[in-house]
């Protein structure tokens, strides 16, 4: 497995946003520390998209299942890659 590089990133917080932060870290929070809950939201949000790409490949697989067997038609290796050009 490959180690990716790290990256150091400098976040800039006003008013309630970094309230809010410093609510959800330190002794009262759920996170030690900013990078740890920074890194958490990261997370969250790549899944959320992933999930999101993959309901969207889901729902047209089973419409394309859905459909009748009479509305497919036979393609060659040829058509597709000419329907795939554009």
């Amino acid at each position: 497995m490959s180690r990716t590089s790290t990256t150091t990133m400098t976040v800039r917080l006003s008013g309630p946003l970094s309230d809010f932060v410093a609510a959800n870290v330190g002794e009262h929070g759920d996170y030690e520390n900013v990078s740890e809950y920074l890194r958490d939201l990261i997370r969250r949000d790549k899944e959320r998209k992933e999930q999101e790409a993959f309901d969207r490949l889901k729902a047209e697989l089973d419409h394309a299942f859905a459909a009748p067997e009479s509305s497919y038609r036979l393609l060659s290796a040829a058509d597709v890659i000419a329907r795939n050009r554009g």
